[in-house]
């Protein structure tokens, strides 16, 4: 049987976008370079892509753009990233481990993380007092200083109210306004009127100073272990957390994305357009449906584990979560380290924002 014969066709005659090599030589800054990259291959091409998005969302008057971080980025002392694209107004809500924000207001308040000595066993460590993340170190007196910080604000909230992770983070917030200097997630998220959110508030150092706080005032009015464990002086309802979130998000003429890894500050904050969609079906009500146009991913973990922080957006589509490319979805997914990507990612967007506005 005679094959059948091929049609060889032409990229450029077909319309094909050409790749170029990376000169380093025509390169002077970071913008140059993630441009560069978006012409040639694999991770590369992923960052230079990530940069044309990111800097498309930043630049969309009509997009509001929610920021969610995972992992230890603020031990991994990333938490000023945080802070500028807060500062820049390019993030309308935070949503973030809870770990993340402890660790930033640690730092905040001014003390240190330490880099793990490679000859120090765990065993050592523990007895010494320090809690290793990876490769840093986090000393038990910081978690201690915290606490007494937190504790102090916890003292000063009306316990008639009840409170939710956004509006006890609003409180930290202004506490570290009033009494330091030093940038911070928590302070600049509360200069700035931008909510942070802890969907899982309880897992957390700051969850425990929280349920430390109210055991402490249980055994002070006379109750006994571990029945005290449920007599709570503080009411705290995480529901108020998913309407505020929700309230803020419904004027959006548009919504962006930008995610440091995954979890469940990711899935919270996509799950709120399946929410809107729901409240219509269930409820019979009439509710605008949003869902993200745009979306930034640096985070390390492929599809194929089958997780929520490896799932790519043209997933969440068949969830109802993304616009789809077909409508104008615009999407970049790089597979790598936040604390390699994320400090190029943002320092090149930055510099073709002010570049633009300079040859306005």
């Amino acid at each position: 049987m005679r094959r059948k014969s091929r049609e060889f066709h032409d990229g450029a005659k077909d319309g094909l976008e050409p790749l170029a090599p990376l000169d380093l030589n025509s390169i002077h800054d970071f913008d140059e370079l993630l441009q560069a990259m978006s012409k040639t291959a694999f991770g590369g091409r992923s960052m230079g892509e990530a940069a044309d998005v990111l800097a498309e969302m930043v630049s969309d008057p009509d997009c509001m753009i929610i920021g969610t971080f995972s992992g230890a980025m603020s031990v991994a002392k990333m938490g000023l990233l945080v802070c500028e694209m807060i500062d820049r107004g390019w993030l309308k809500a935070v949503i973030s481990t809870g770990a993340l924000i402890a660790h930033g207001f640690i730092e905040t308040l001014g003390r240190v993380h330490y880099k793990c000595p490679v000859n120090r066993s765990d065993r050592e460590l523990y007895l010494q007092g320090y809690n290793r993340i990876y490769d840093t170190l986090e000393m038990e007196t910081n978690l201690d200083y915290a606490e007494a910080i937190f504790r102090e604000v916890l003292k000063g909230l009306d316990r008639k109210q009840v409170w939710s992770s956004h509006s006890l983070c609003r409180e930290l917030g202004r506490y570290l306004a009033e009494h330091t200097e030093s940038p911070g997630i928590l302070r600049n998220a509360y200069l700035k009127g931008v909510p942070v959110f802890i969907p899982a508030f309880t897992d957390s150092e700051m969850g425990l100073d929280m349920a430390t706080h109210m055991m402490r005032d249980a055994i002070r009015q006379g109750k006994e272990f571990p029945g005290a464990l449920t007599d709570f002086c503080l009411q705290f309802n995480p529901f108020l957390d998913l309407g505020a979130y929700t309230q803020q998000v419904l004027p959006a003429k548009k919504l962006g994305i930008f995610t440091i890894g995954g979890g469940v500050p990711r899935n919270w904050a996509q799950q709120m357009a399946p929410y809107l969609e729901l409240l219509n079906a269930r409820l019979d009500i009439d509710v605008p449906e949003l869902r993200f146009h745009y979306g930034v991913r640096l985070c390390p973990e492929p599809a194929h584990w089958g997780g929520l922080s490896g799932c790519t957006y043209k997933e969440g589509v068949s969830w109802g979560k993304f616009v789809p490319l077909e409508e104008g979805g615009r999407f970049a997914e790089v597979l790598c380290d936040a604390t390699i990507t994320w400090p190029i990612l943002l320092k090149a967007v930055i510099q073709r924002i002010e570049e633009k506005a300079k040859n306005k």
